[in-house]
């Protein structure tokens, strides 16, 4: 059994899971909108919880659910709740996300989605190919269809995607009447390209927030930015 990944206040197996844990997710775990002090808060696509984990440990929702489609997975995150601090706000369900918002009947304040679809191992030189492929894995608009009819009216969706896809999703999510508030656009270094985009949508129109956030200067040699969002969270921060 490989060692689990240990935060600072919290440790996360992860040998059962196809999705390990990256800097996807805790960029995602990090950044989402808490300040509104949401009351409950779902994780779609929960892999092995991390996520979920950490909105935990930010904050004191006292509902936070998570989704899992694949067994082994979502084993591996119920585990993962239950050994952890906060074991008794945390619920992982073994559900498709479009079967689970028909059933059920509640709305959260936070929606997050660390998508393992959005795969890059397909990358070609062939846009019109790459995004056909995209949007076939799990079609977004899959995702914000769900999101509108479980979102509260206040409520906040962040989700990290490819950057090469905000402007699509963006569009797919205005179509839902979720709009983007805030957009954080992330490259792993000052010479590399722009490779994620943190999205937060709501219902509300407001002119968006865009930031951007370089995470090292050198190999393992973080930026202060990088370091202020996951301090609270990495051991060696």
């Amino acid at each position: 059994m490989s060692k689990p990944f240990q935060f600072k206040e919290f440790k996360v197996h992860q040998d059962q899971c196809a999705m390990k844990i990256g800097t996807d997710g805790v960029l995602l775990g990090a950044w989402a909108t808490v300040e509104h002090h949401p009351y409950s808060i779902l994780d779609i696509g929960a892999g092995t919880g991390v996520v979920a984990l950490m909105l935990a440990q930010r904050c004191a929702a006292e509902v936070i659910d998570a989704l899992e489609i694949d067994e082994k997975a979502y084993e591996q995150c119920v585990d993962n709740f239950e050994s952890s601090p906060w074991g008794d706000r945390l619920f992982c369900y073994h559900a498709a996300l479009q079967e689970f918002a028909e059933e059920i009947d509640d709305t959260y304040d936070v929606i997050v989605s660390n998508p393992p679809f959005y795969s890059e191992d397909y990358k070609t030189n062939n846009a019109q190919r790459d995004l056909a492929r995209f949007s076939e894995a799990m079609p977004f608009h899959h995702l914000t269809k769900s999101v509108g009819k479980l979102l509260s009216e206040t409520g906040k969706f962040v989700v990290i995607i490819p950057f090469k896809n905000e402007t699509d999703c963006i569009a797919l999510a205005a179509a839902e009447q979720l709009f983007a508030n805030r957009i954080l656009r992330v490259k792993g270094n000052n010479t590399s390209e722009t490779v994620r985009s943190l999205i937060a949508f709501s219902f509300q129109k407001t002119p968006i927030i865009e930031e951007a956030l370089t995470i090292e200067t050198a190999r393992h040699n973080y930026t202060a930015d990088y370091i202020n969002l996951t301090k609270d969270f990495y051991l060696k921060m």
